[in-house]
């Protein structure tokens, strides 16, 4: 089959991924299912995978490269192995990006990604980047007949990201309140709708690309900023004393340090986006008990909800699609910030 792997790291981008034949991959345990890969997103993690920002955490014996990198996918069952009742081949499925054991206290807790034994296609073991690639039955949800896959594969990793963080959200949100989206590209988007779909919040979106603040526009947001130099005393003074929460997804370049500036006394600061260091002085922490807290994926049950959301037409994803064979161009109009939403790869 045809695949896209990385074959090395490089702190600043300049190597390409190779389309390859690879062997197809093989069902060796029961519960495994190979999935016939109908879309893949394109997610700033595997960028930071190219940096090598994660080969000590999913590499640390450097013996993973060459690999399949993408880890939000859909697409249709091609083959299942012993013991498999859930779906069958030819089902429509989207996959939560965990390969989870199901029998370990994260797994009974039902958080899928605090799962002692599992794996990460596209992160630690090849993913979606590719015409098939293997999962187990535990991963896989069964798309709605009106819902194809390549219109919801990112949904896999970015959606239930963003939907989780929202989901956590809303729970500290009061109709009238205020919530600050910082980035809206391939999860800030979703953000921006599931929190407008699970609260009353007014949402104040915040981004320097202006394609981006057109689309919060779009979406709903009650406000819409640049995100200058001046961003901090915008939001103040639009809130009249800062958000009640804001949600970060972008991390790093100093947006890390500017959110849980924007807050109010008593306000919750979530991070998502990741690269940078957060440093906030402990008086401060402690006269305006903000709290700062953060957000990792979602698990199985968040994923059944946004997918029901998507069925619904309530949040969706905006998104360009690209060929296998054009990866490294998405990659690269992915780091210059010239897709507005979510790449979508097509095998």
């Amino acid at each position: 089959m045809r695949a896209a792997r990385l074959h090395e790291y490089d702190e600043h981008l300049n190597v390409q991924l190779q389309l390859e034949d690879v062997p197809l991959p093989k069902i060796t345990k029961p519960g495994e299912v190979i999935v016939r890969i109908g879309a893949a997103g394109l997610c700033r993690t595997d960028l930071h995978i190219i940096e090598g920002v994660w080969k000590d955490i999913q590499d640390p014996q450097r013996t993973l490269l060459p690999y399949i990198l993408g880890h939000e996918n859909a697409g249709w069952v091609e083959e299942v192995g012993p013991g498999v009742t859930s779906v069958k081949v030819g089902d429509p499925v989207i996959c939560h990006p965990l390969r989870s054991c199901g029998i370990c206290l994260g797994c009974r807790r039902g958080e899928d990604m605090y799962c002692e034994h599992g794996s990460f296609p596209g992160l630690n073991c090849d993913g979606g980047f590719a015409e098939y690639m293997l999962t187990n039955e535990r991963a896989l949800i069964k798309l709605n007949p009106n819902v194809a896959p390549v219109d919801v594969a990112p949904l896999a990793d970015a959606g239930i990201t963003a939907y989780r963080v929202a989901k956590k959200a809303a729970r500290k949100l009061s109709p009238g309140q205020y919530c600050v989206i910082l980035g809206v590209g391939g999860l800030g988007h979703i953000a921006l709708q599931s929190v407008r779909e699970l609260c009353g919040a007014r949402i104040i979106a915040v981004d320097r690309s202006e394609a981006a603040r057109k689309l919060a526009r779009d979406l709903g947001a009650h406000y819409v900023l640049d995100g200058t130099d001046t961003i901090v005393q915008e939001v103040k003074d639009l809130t009249h004393g800062g958000a009640h929460v804001v949600i970060d997804f972008v991390g790093e370049l100093g947006a890390e340090q500017i959110s849980w500036q924007m807050l109010r006394q008593g306000g919750t600061h979530f991070v998502v986006g990741y690269g940078g260091a957060i440093h906030v002085p402990t008086v401060h922490m402690i006269i305006t008990e903000i709290a700062i807290e953060g957000s990792l994926v979602g698990n199985y049950i968040e994923l059944v909800e946004l997918m029901e959301l998507n069925a619904e037409g309530r949040v969706k994803l905006h998104g360009k699609q690209y060929r296998l064979d054009q990866i490294n161009q998405a990659i690269d109009d992915f780091k210059h910030r010239r897709i507005v939403g979510r790449a979508v790869i097509v095998p």
